[in-house]
């Protein structure tokens, strides 16, 4: 078995596909990144507000 010289489509292929990889990765990613980042504002504003009603509780 011969191992030959790649083909000129090697050189075009290889880096689309990784390139390909590469914007997927990002767009998934910053969604994910959106995503946790809302989260995280619900949960702290969820906080605050059950910290406001026991706040409130007490003063009553």
């Amino acid at each position: 078995m011969e191992i030959g010289i790649p083909t000129a489509s090697h050189f075009i292929f290889i880096p689309a596909v990784l390139l390909i990889g590469v914007v997927i990765g990002w767009i998934l990613g910053s969604r994910a990144t959106q995503d946790a980042f809302a989260a995280q504002l619900k949960k702290a504003e969820g906080r605050t507000q059950k910290a406001e009603g026991k706040r409130q509780k007490a003063e009553r």
